[in-house]
């Protein structure tokens, strides 16, 4: 693969929300902090018919509304960098247009690519035949890339036409979070852990990614997708590979998606009693009424709002132990965390009442707070009669404290910046996607097959009752 830092950066979907809350912001404080190359111009193009100005306008807002202010040295600067040209995907006479507003960059051009599933096979054909497909160029994906296996290998083919597999940096934007980073580094940075991160010393992992919101501006998306495929497919699937990968030769692109896919193909089939799904019906969230997921579309509707899997690994390092994952809309709080369960210790020399054991449990949080806590065995501190006295207590780790300096980045700037600089190593390759489908698409094909329908919840509460029945039937309780 030819290295190369792009001088020109492309942007479709340019005046959408993501861009507005998300893309803009994160390239206006990598840019304060000099982390973009002075030469880089910034294209942005989408349907609305607006010119240089207009498009400036709109960043100007987005950066007041979404970056803080301390984020926001030289935005003068960052404002001038833009510039923006209409496009119709479905004419090559407006790629015949973006082409000329792109220019001939000196270095190459990186492309960030959000648009409809539909619109890929002709965006990458104007791209083609407009000359914004050459050797200097290379593509970020923003998902959705399809909805099962069949239909992301046609969007991955119309891709594949034009672009090799080492231009294309398919986006998990979970994988620009620092924590979601940061558990390499505790893995395998740290001789204490990898030892006893196997079926010998661990229990169970559970992983939970939470929500508060419902559907917001999401409603056609959503209903389509489900649970299921907008967070277990991507998000989950690879903190789950990254929890559970083998240690790589290094840190590199090859070597770290190597280890991942090989923890997704090891994934066993998942029977239908193994999973949970429910939609959440009108409740409250922090004290204030929200309607019903039904109530909220407009109609009804069987589409999944949570669902709960136990999943298995076929492996020597994790024969035996259940990964439990969870995700859900509507519920108490929003959080995003990783749970460790080790074994208990085979034997106790402690005796008495206040001798109570309870195995020690490691914690990674990644949202909305970025921490690691692990919980040891200590002894209480005093005069027992009737022996040691020992409790559980947390070792936290406060990644914002310990790294006192800028505030908590947006995960775009990490992944951003890796695309101009040509970094595959925190992008999905297509190996993986296709194994995270066809896994995905085996549950769905076992609830089409027993007509599984979602069972109600509450809005406000952990998801419904046969998921906590789900874990516990195996002794477990969900970290909450």
């Amino acid at each position: 693969m030819t290295k190369f830092t792009s001088d020109r950066l492309l942007l479709f979907g340019a005046t959408g929300d993501l861009s507005r809350r998300m893309l803009l912001p994160s390239l206006c404080a990598l840019d304060a902090e000099g982390l973009l190359d002075p030469r880089i111009e910034i294209v942005g193009t989408a349907r609305s018919e607006i010119d240089d100005q207009g498009f400036r306008n709109f960043a100007r807002e987005a950066l007041e509304q979404f970056l803080p202010a301390n984020r926001r040295g030289g935005m003068a600067t960052f404002l001038n960098r833009l510039c923006y040209q209409p496009l119709d995907a479905n004419t090559i006479e407006g790629f015949t247009d973006l082409a000329a507003k792109v220019g001939t960059p000196q270095e190459g051009l990186s492309i960030f690519l959000s648009t409809a599933p539909s619109l890929f096979e002709p965006t990458i054909r104007g791209l083609q035949q407009s000359g914004l497909a050459g050797e200097n160029v290379r593509i970020g994906l923003e998902k959705p890339l399809g909805i099962d296996l069949e239909s992301s290998k046609v969007i991955n083919d119309a891709v594949a036409s034009a672009f090799p597999e080492d231009r294309i940096f398919r986006i998990d934007h979970y994988l620009g979070k620092e924590t979601v980073q940061n558990l390499l580094a505790l893995r395998f940075a740290n001789l204490m852990f990898e030892p006893l991160w196997n079926a010998a010393h661990i229990d169970h992992v559970q992983i939970t990614v939470a929500e508060t919101v419902g559907l917001e501006s999401r409603v056609a998306y959503y209903d389509d997708s489900g649970a299921l495929r907008d967070m277990v497919q991507n998000h989950m699937l690879q903190l789950l590979a990254l929890v559970a990968m083998e240690p790589p030769v290094s840190y590199d692109a090859t070597n770290v998606r190597d280890e991942k896919v090989k923890i997704l193909r090891s994934l066993r089939k998942v029977k239908v009693a193994e999973t949970v799904t429910g939609q959440y019906r009108a409740g409250a969230i922090g004290g204030q009424a929200v309607p019903g997921y039904d109530d909220e579309l407009g109609k009804d509707s069987d589409t999944e709002t949570f669902v709960a899997i136990k999943a298995h690994i076929d492996n020597w390092r994790w024969q035996g132990v259940p990964f439990y994952l969870r995700t859900g809309k509507r519920l108490p709080r929003r959080t995003t965390e990783i749970v460790v369960q080790f074994r208990n210790v085979p034997h106790s020399i402690f005796s008495g009442r206040s001798a109570k054991m309870v195995s020690n449990r490691l914690v990674i949080g990644i949202q909305p707070s970025e921490n690691i806590t692990l919980s040891l065995m200590t002894k209480v501190p005093g005069l027992d009669r009737e022996g040691v006295g020992l409790r559980s207590i947390p070792l936290e780790i406060s990644m914002p404290d310990a790294f006192a300096g800028p505030q908590r980045r947006i995960a775009y700037e990490r992944l951003l910046l890796d695309l101009i600089e040509g970094d595959q190593t925190l992008f999905v390759r297509r190996d993986e996607v296709e194994a995270q489908w066809e896994w995905i698409d085996a549950i769905r094909a076992g609830w089409e097959e027993h007509q599984l329908e979602p069972k109600t919840y509450t809005a406000g509460s952990w998801g419904p009752s046969a998921a906590i029945a789900l874990a516990e039937r195996d002794g477990v309780t969900w970290h909450e």
